[in-house]
């Protein structure tokens, strides 16, 4: 009984913190502009005067009326507001019947002299304001906070592709040689061992100079790279599963070598599928981030944790460190979230145990 008991249990307190973290990664990045502090596309609006400020900086600032706007669905599907709001940081201003008078920030803390501007251009009612930024601003003065929660986005979705394609691509190979073993199987073996022999990282870097490194090509490559070890996984369950009394039960019967691979043998081989693809997910996020620090990934204006460490390395001796810092735990949780949820779910379908 306690046996039985041990192996229904709950997950772990931090599997759930795990998935949790996960789920409010997913919600953010689902959400997207519609919640960032810069709702530019890609969080991408450059402020150079505010650049390098410290966590926590507030800013006054006045900004232009809107001639164009666009609609919340079209912000959410575009990444973002593709007709940027043109605003300036300022230190103080006044304010006239028909004009405003202000004095423009300057990091450097020197003295400006009052500039007037006719009111005609600003937003009425809603032309002035303080911006906060909890996280800071990076070199070129764009949000950091904003910048992250961008970057969600890429890592979620370069994990999810790359699983896919690891599936989609993995498991019909190991299902055809774990079944049909022979020649089928010797071909199949010796592609994966061809693929197997190179290093991941330099076969996508190999994807990606040959096709460009845009955002598919970075996906397909990291996925393309994945598929080698769900084939072996799949090819060894099937191996001891294609033995079992059913599976003869069903060749007997004349059931088709298709329904026998996957409503009979692959419904039984799925549990360590299923834990792999866990792994596959981290790993899937650090070779992103590895691709886009070395400028191979994701590139700029879209963010990406893996390139915002690549933009702020420089500053690690500093004070601004966390500029680095910052992305870095991100992808170190968001890596190991998926990691402990593999544990929690091998130790879940280990039959062993009971």
């Amino acid at each position: 009984m306690s046996l039985r008991l041990e192996n229904r249990r709950v997950f772990s307190i931090p599997a759930k913190l795990g998935f949790g973290f996960i789920c409010l990664l997913t919600l953010v990045a689902i959400l997207g502009s519609l919640i960032r502090p810069d709702d530019s596309q890609f969080a991408n609006d450059q402020q150079v005067a505010l650049a390098l400020s410290s966590p926590g900086f507030n800013v006054n600032y006045i900004q232009y009326k809107e001639t164009e706007t666009q609609s919340k669905l079209e912000m959410w599907y575009s990444g973002g507001r593709q007709i940027p709001k043109k605003w300036i940081p300022i230190e103080s201003y006044r304010e006239t019947e028909d004009s405003v008078f202000c004095v423009v920030y300057n990091s450097g803390n020197q003295v400006l002299s009052e500039a007037k501007m006719n009111l005609e251009q600003w937003n009425n009612g809603n032309w002035a304001g303080t911006r906060s930024f909890l996280l800071g601003t990076d070199k070129y003065g764009r949000d950091v906070l904003s910048r992250l929660m961008s970057g969600i986005s890429v890592s979620l979705l370069v994990g999810i592709i790359a699983v896919f394609i690891s599936l989609l691509v993995g498991v019909p190979l190991g299902l055809l040689a774990g079944y049909y073993r022979g020649n089928v199987d010797a071909v199949i073996q010796f592609g994966i061992q061809v693929i197997w022999s190179i290093p991941t990282l330099l076969f996508v870097m190999a994807i990606c100079v040959a096709f460009g490194n845009h955002l598919w090509v970075v996906f397909f490559g990291v996925g393309l790279t994945m598929w080698v070890e769900v084939a072996r996984v799949t090819r060894g369950q099937v191996l001891s599963i294609r033995e079992k009394e059913y599976v003869a039960a069903a060749q007997i019967a004349g059931v088709s070598h298709f329904r026998i691979l996957f409503f009979h043998i692959l419904p039984n081989a799925s549990a360590p599928i299923i834990v792999m693809s866990a792994s596959n997910f981290a790993a899937a996020i650090l070779i992103e981030a590895g691709l886009s620090f070395l400028g191979l990934g994701i590139q700029m204006p879209q963010s990406s944790w893996g390139n915002m460490i690549r933009e702020s390395y420089a500053y690690i001796t500093t004070d601004m460190a966390y500029l680095a810092v910052v992305p870095g735990v991100c992808i170190m949780l968001l890596v190991l979230s998926f990691m402990i949820i593999g544990n929690s779910l091998r130790d879940k379908f280990d039959v062993k145990s009971a």
